[in-house]
């Protein structure tokens, strides 16, 4: 492990099967916390937690489907057997579709907001109920920047992540007497396996040249904003949102 910053803390890292989840966990765990890493397909997991252990860290694979209660409850009652009640949520689990606000339907509808709002709801809350009884904690959820500012053919994304948003004002508000800090990470277009063709298509290097950076961010940019929010460095902070996305939210009107 190269640091200690994050040092007798133990982490819970939901939708770490891949992309911004499977990053942070092994930030965290290089950071020398303890990890769990939640998700569904815990094939995936179970291949993060061996090599974060091949690394000298420490990490368990915990499958959890956040859109059941039963299985988030179940999930937090392994993460405790195995290592302790979470000092740290890495509240991440997300999906995304894409179609124009006419063509969305149902289903799409309730997937993403399934996931991404009552998921998160739902994970923060039973796993603040142990933070309390625990003595406090420290939540980060994963909000994203088309939860402050719009933008066309990802309605349910941006609607859920606004929600994302206003839920980390509204714990943090009420948490704080229980000693548990609420904050969120806000990314701009952040490079992934999933965003690829995306953004080496017309339309997603048109939407590059918009930012001010000039350029998508890398999983690393995330790493220190991630770092500042999990660890006592943000003792003080609470209810914030933080934007990490090369000026995008700031571009000319």
């Amino acid at each position: 492990m190269t640091t200690t910053l994050m040092g007798g803390k133990t982490v819970l890292v939901t939708g770490a099967s891949s992309g911004l989840g499977h990053h942070f966990a092994k930030v965290l765990a290089a950071a020398g916390a303890k990890v769990a890493v939640a998700a569904r397909r815990v094939e995936k997991l179970e291949t993060l937690a061996d090599e974060i252990t091949e690394s000298g860290g420490t990490a368990v694979a915990v499958g959890m489907d956040v859109t059941e209660r039963e299985s988030v409850t179940a999930a937090l009652d392994e993460v405790a057997r195995e290592i302790s009640v979470p000092d740290v949520l890495i509240n991440n689990a997300g999906i995304a579709t894409g179609a124009g606000a006419l063509d969305v339907t149902d289903s799409d509808w309730h997937k993403v907001i399934d996931t991404n709002l009552e998921g998160a709801w739902i994970v923060a809350q039973e796993t603040a109920r142990r933070m309390k009884d625990n003595g406090g904690g420290n939540i980060v959820n994963t909000a994203s920047i088309l939860g402050i500012r719009v933008s066309a053919g990802v309605a349910p994304y941006a609607i859920s992540k606004a929600g994302v948003i206003q839920m980390t004002k509204v714990l943090a508000l009420e948490l704080a007497r229980h000693q548990i800090r609420v904050n969120a990470l806000a990314p701009g277009y952040i490079e992934t396996d999933l965003n690829e063709d995306y953004l080496n298509s017309d339309h997603g290097q048109a939407m590059i040249k918009r930012i001010p950076m000039r350029r998508c961010g890398k999983l690393h940019d995330l790493d220190g904003p991630l770092l500042l929010l999990a660890s006592e460095s943000s003792r003080y902070m609470t209810g914030a949102v933080i934007p990490v996305d090369g000026g995008h939210l700031v571009n000319t009107l």
